[in-house]
């Protein structure tokens, strides 16, 4: 791959990764509750998730989700419908001051509980049938087609899963980092209805969006 390209590349998703989306305000948020060692299973959820929506907008899927209307409005209802849960369960959560990262319940090594902030962290990452259309969209621009194409592939999706983490884990630092602000109820409270409902907003704008 010719190195203009790639840095043409890099700057694009580098803008388009730093925007904060669904992801980003989950490793924030994760970061925040359970302090950044944790948060890093949202963090490699979230990239994996993003390295399966590029395998199977290069099987064609995207393609699929381009032409099929029914296909397309049924995942994007799905992919609404979990953020639009994830924000009421924030909205709900109590309102119990957090304890500072460092202490014995953010260190802890509580296998059952990674899995979990993986899972949402995949889960949340994978929901949203758009990110398959704009893959399907993006990676053909920087492509070769003269040029081996699977080499080429690689080295785009190498580069924005390094890009994506690089990102990620600096959201889910700075959620863990200003943690020490939110030692009462009520800071804690407005934390869970601002995260809740940047949620269910989130949900909303992807269940009215269009292709």
């Amino acid at each position: 791959m010719d190195l203009a390209v790639w840095l043409t590349y890099l700057g694009v998703i580098t803008a388009l990764i730093l925007f904060p989306g669904p992801v980003a305000l989950l490793c924030m948020s994760h970061g925040l509750r359970h302090g950044r060692r944790r948060a890093l299973a949202t963090v490699v959820g979230g990239a994996l998730a993003s390295l399966a929506l590029m395998a199977l907008s290069s099987l064609g899927l995207g393609a699929i989700l381009a032409t099929s209307e029914t296909a397309f409005v049924v995942l994007k209802a799905v992919g609404a419908a979990y953020l639009i849960y994830l924000g009421v369960q924030a909205w709900r959560a109590p309102a119990e001051p957090m304890a500072a990262p460092g202490t014995a319940e953010e260190t802890s090594t509580d296998l059952r509980a990674t899995r979990r902030l993986f899972a949402k962290g995949f889960t949340v990452g994978i929901s949203n049938p758009k990110d398959l259309l704009f893959f399907g969209a993006l990676f053909p621009n920087f492509i070769d087609l003269s040029q081996p194409q699977w080499s080429q592939f690689a080295i785009l999706a190498l580069t924005w899963l390094a890009v994506d983490l690089a990102t990620m884990t600096t959201y889910a630092s700075l959620g863990s980092t200003v943690s020490r602000w939110f030692g009462t109820s009520r800071r804690v409270r407005l934390f869970n209805r601002t995260t809740g409902g940047l949620f269910v907003a989130a949900g909303g704008a992807l269940a009215a969006s269009h292709r």
